[in-house]
């Protein structure tokens, strides 16, 4: 025997689900759904956060990885300098190749950093002191000079792209204002 289609739909044959369940039942299904929205929103948000403080920490190791080894080559380049720095004058015409060695193994060594994102620091005497990129190693008197002017320049300073890798040793004048 044949039925015949009333026109409605199979959802028209299926009884309410709330008719079955309880008021108290819907309200608690609805509050467990919501609960698990706000949970899967929460993982979302935290997934996201996740992949954006891996993928900046990722950058910062690329650009500041080589924080040590450029902290530890400072001192090479001090050396180079206060070699060249010792040699007499009587004696830079007989010692010529050796300087023009040690002049263009500071060079490169300075291209190299320079490569790497590490620029020198190079007050000169006369400019102002600024505590975010020189340490003072003394004050003192001088005729001539303002307060907080560099009087002597012990050591070059040095940035790893934005980052102070170590301040300007310098000397500042303390001559009252």
């Amino acid at each position: 025997m044949a039925q015949e289609n009333s026109g409605e739909g199979i959802e028209g044959d299926l009884p309410d689900l709330e008719e079955f369940m309880a008021d108290g039942e819907v309200e608690a299904l609805k509050a467990e759904r919501d609960a698990f929205r706000d949970k899967f929103m929460r993982a979302l948000a935290d997934a996201e956060n996740s992949r954006k403080r891996a993928d900046r920490d990722r950058r910062e190791a690329e650009q500041y990885g080589s924080t040590r080894l450029a902290r530890d080559l400072l001192p090479v380049f001090d050396n180079l300098q206060r070699a060249l720095a010792a040699i007499p004058e009587e004696s830079r015409a007989a010692s010529a190749a050796l300087i023009e060695g040690v002049e263009l193994t500071l060079r490169e060594l300075t291209n190299v950093m320079e490569k790497h994102g590490v620029k020198a620091i190079t007050p000169e005497v006369g400019d102002q002191f600024d505590p975010q990129q020189h340490q003072a190693m003394f004050e003192a008197p001088l005729p001539g000079t303002k307060a907080g002017q560099i009087i002597q320049v012990m050591t070059v300073g040095f940035m790893l792209y934005d980052r102070l890798l170590r301040p300007a040793q310098v000397g500042v004048s303390s001559n009252p204002g």
